[in-house]
């Protein structure tokens, strides 16, 4: 996941800095360090890429689609779509 994808996913569920480092247990330093700069182990960046997957959203890689822009990421279909 990178930064911008985190952003993205936030975006997409509605989740501030503060909700998304509940949901993933580390700190919202934490949170914001890895929104802005990109630092943040591997471990920490799991963890908050599955409370994001947990919460709806889905994160496509690059290459995932013909003549894509890059890594990005979308809202999963509900169960009845």
């Amino acid at each position: 996941m990178t930064p911008e994808q985190s952003r993205a996913a936030r975006g997409i569920l509605g989740w501030s800095v503060r909700d998304l480092a509940e949901k993933a247990e580390v700190g919202v330093n934490t949170v914001s360090r890895f929104e802005n700069s990109g630092e943040a182990m591997h471990s920490t960046v799991t963890k908050m890429q599955a409370a994001l997957e947990a919460g709806g959203v889905a994160f496509i890689t690059s290459g995932t689609y013909q003549g894509d822009g890059g890594p990005g990421v979308r809202q999963k279909k509900l169960p009845n779509e």
